[in-house]
């Protein structure tokens, strides 16, 4: 199974490579991974990366997570 972040408002969607759990955690708490990375040395890791990137793009629409296999 792969899971993913969807913008229901764009129709678009990212598949980083990690969990469903973790994708909802960082979509609940994408602030507190943000200040991280601004004090981080060696940054987020990718998938931490790429999901806040999708979230900025889309935060004026409603993201959801799906599942697909």
């Amino acid at each position: 199974m792969r899971h993913a972040y969807r913008c229901e408002d764009c129709n678009v969607a990212i598949y980083p490579t990690t969990t469903r759990a973790e994708l909802i955690w960082l979509k609940e708490r994408s602030h507190v991974a943000r200040e991280v990375a601004r004090h981080s040395g060696t940054g987020l890791d990718q998938w931490m990366m790429e999901g806040l990137a999708f979230l900025d793009e889309h935060s004026d629409h409603s993201v959801i997570i799906i599942t697909t296999e």
